[in-house]
């Protein structure tokens, strides 16, 4: 049942202004690596969230990535946001989004157009702009309830959710350990609205093999072929294939003219494990498979990278959330189900800090990542209404950390 407070507060949900936020922040390329877009998404996103208190703007922690050439340099980042209210509340909640998206600033795909009259095809209106507009109208109507100075809450706008979130992630980490759950604003994992439940974890890395170069044609005995080394991880590493961890080679930088024995290459690799157990295996399978191969090709091999995002195990901790974002919107008339999910997202990241989090409480859509992308725009007051409810709920009823 929703009381009449509670529905006082939802009917302040205006879809209409939702929409145009949507379409304005999407007119916006904010591609992870554009960082002039990032950083007037941002702009454009405190203004917006102005309301509600004044968003910091909190610089990335240092990342590094390999280069083709074997080096490990500075890899930047956009800046994030950050805002903190009622800190001292008995009850906090994290609610968590992403302002870049995956299309860089030279992708064609860069506009806006309407599929139909509820079908808004564009660059992050699923992925997550929408989303963030869930989470804004949520809190807004929020704030307008009796109970919403029993709870409080962090707010967090990150710049890097697309490529790992490694200069957000102990902004994130540091956030977690302040609340007692986490809300975060990825799309449904079906169109239907369906939730992400279980999820993967992932890792990328980067293995540099030195080798030596020779002439190929006067002393290619004298040489060790970095190339061929690393073919032969690849194909160890395609072997560790298994139904509790996916395996994915992607490319292999380096190489030399065809007159010259290589003694260069990167390897390029993603993992991803089922379990914290799966994960451990798969690191120390990759560890020995490197060793092997540097000692079969008498090369020199440097690992670069790690898992990123741990598993996200569907436990009871986290069920408990389910259960309760699945009741709140039997309230309000919605069939909230879930099902396990093979992407990855900062839900991973805050549900191994002991948190439970629901992340996939953004906009109804699909076809994310590609230029079919789209927002099912009935979705927008949908969901911040089951958003609303559920701070609503918290506020009134608790929700204590998991030990």
């Amino acid at each position: 049942m929703i009381s009449p407070a509670e529905a006082a507060a939802l009917a302040s949900i205006d879809p209409a202004t939702m929409l145009a936020q949507v379409e304005a922040w999407c007119a916006i390329n904010s591609g992870s690596r554009n960082l002039a877009g990032l950083e007037t998404t941002a702009a454009t996103l405190a203004a917006a969230f102005a309301a509600l208190g004044t968003m910091a703007f909190v610089d990335p922690a240092p990342a590094t990535q390999m280069t083709a050439d074997g080096q490990e340099r500075p890899l930047p980042h956009g800046r994030n946001l950050h805002l903190s209210v009622r800190p001292n509340a008995a009850t906090r909640v994290l609610l968590t989004g992403h302002m870049d998206t995956v299309f860089a600033v030279d992708h064609p795909f860069q506009s806006l157009r309407w599929l139909d009259g509820n079908t808004l095809n564009g660059p992050g209106v699923a992925d997550m702009k929408g989303g963030i507009a869930v989470m804004l109208a949520a809190l807004a109507a929020f704030e307008s309830s009796p109970d919403a100075s029993r709870l409080g809450y962090e707010i967090i706008l990150n710049a890097d959710e697309e490529v790992s979130s490694l200069g957000s992630a102990p902004l994130l980490a540091a956030a977690a350990a302040r609340v007692h759950l986490a809300l975060t604003y990825e799309p449904s994992a079906l169109p239907d609205g369906t939730l992400a439940g279980a999820r993967p974890g992932s890792g990328n890395f980067s293995v540099h093999l030195a080798g030596r170069s020779a002439h190929a044609g006067r002393n290619p005995q004298d040489g060790r072929n970095a190339i061929v080394a690393a073919a032969d991880l690849a194909l160890r590493l395609a072997a560790l294939r298994s139904p509790e961890l996916k395996v994915n080679v992607a490319k292999i930088d380096g190489g030399a003219p065809n007159n010259v024995v290589p003694d260069n290459a990167v390897l390029r690799v993603n993992l991803r494990p089922s379990t914290p157990q799966a994960q451990a295996e798969a690191s120390a399978a990759m560890d020995a498979a490197i060793a092997a191969v540097a000692l079969a090709h008498d090369v020199s091999a440097h690992r670069h990278g790690g898992f990123a995002r741990p598993p996200k195990p569907l436990d009871e901790n986290q069920l408990r959330l389910f259960h309760l974002v699945r009741d709140t919107g039997t309230d309000l008339g919605l069939n909230i189900a879930w099902q396990p999910a093979g992407g990855v997202c900062d839900g991973n990241n805050l549900a191994a800090t002991g948190l439970a989090v629901v992340d996939t409480l953004g906009v109804r859509g699909g076809a994310i990542h590609s230029d079919a992308e789209f927002l099912l725009v009935d979705s927008l007051a949908e969901r911040a209404r089951l958003s609303a409810l559920l701070l609503m709920r918290l506020a009134a009823r608790g929700f204590p950390r998991a030990a």
